[in-house]
């Protein structure tokens, strides 16, 4: 029962709006937490509540024990999250993120017979692509660091502190685990809209990968793509919020129409 869970954990609201139209569901990437988001409020319309998630095994819920599996961690999420959808709602995911937001879109659909009124996946491949990158959540931690310098994700300051990176490690390998260990079945497309953005410097996650994602969705797609790596979402900030804040704006719009 939704009841019984601390739907406060999974939430972290830095500027509540009851008045809004709309709540934008943000969903952060391995190793990442709700603070990326902390801002986002600033640059998007009042009409629309900025909802980060906080998943566990970081910031308030460090103590807590990180999912490594996709299936339970989306049952978990919906079912605590349900009473935040009482209202139309929008979800926003940075590659790991990206994934967890479309399996909740489906398993929301399948349970609740709800969807998302758009779906904005970031920096992640379509999920019904092959991934073919062996493992890497297993490996001896000097291994494992070494992939973390590769994909040049986590902060040059980080990996040369000592005790921070102990501490980041066991929730790094855990969101890896998550990730590496999904897999993808095969389900109708989703009704909502589906916005794709990459970066147009990111080595992982291609174009040609990222048009992929119309597959998923009935309705209209977009892609777009910003200057920067696989974290574009930090070094193209301004950039990437200018166009979620035109496209949410278009949301709460058509949401209007439909009342």
């Amino acid at each position: 029962m939704a009841s019984a869970i601390n739907t406060n954990r999974w939430v972290g609201l830095s500027k509540p709006s009851p008045q809004a139209k709309v709540r934008l569901f943000c969903f952060p990437y391995a190793g990442g937490g709700s603070l990326i988001f902390r801002r986002w409020a600033e640059s998007l319309p009042s009409s629309v509540e900025v909802c980060p998630v906080q998943l566990p095994g970081r910031e308030t819920r460090l103590h807590e024990m990180a999912f490594t599996r996709m299936t339970p961690l989306v049952q978990t999420i919906a079912e605590a999250m349900l009473p935040y959808f009482d209202k139309p709602f929008a979800f926003f995911g940075h590659s790991m993120g990206a994934t967890i937001s479309f399996e909740l879109s489906r398993h929301l659909r399948r349970e609740y017979g709800i969807e998302p009124e758009h779906l904005f996946v970031s920096g992640r491949s379509a999920p019904q692509t092959p991934d073919t990158d062996p493992p890497t959540y297993h490996l001896p931690e000097e291994d494992f660091i070494e992939e973390l310098r590769r994909l040049n994700g986590t902060p040059k300051e980080v990996l040369e502190h000592k005790e921070l990176l102990g501490l980041l490690l066991p929730l790094l390998k855990a969101d890896f685990e998550l990730i590496q260990t999904y897999q993808y079945t095969v389900e109708p497309p989703l009704d909502c809209p589906i916005s794709a953005f990459g970066g147009l410097q990111d080595e992982e996650v291609g174009c040609n990968i990222l048009e992929l994602w119309k597959e998923q969705t009935t309705a209209s797609f977009a892609l777009r793509l910003f200057p920067g790596n696989h974290f574009f979402l930090h070094s193209s900030q301004s950039l990437l919020l200018g166009i979620l804040c035109q496209e949410t704006a278009k949301l709460v719009e058509k949401i209007g129409e439909k009342q």
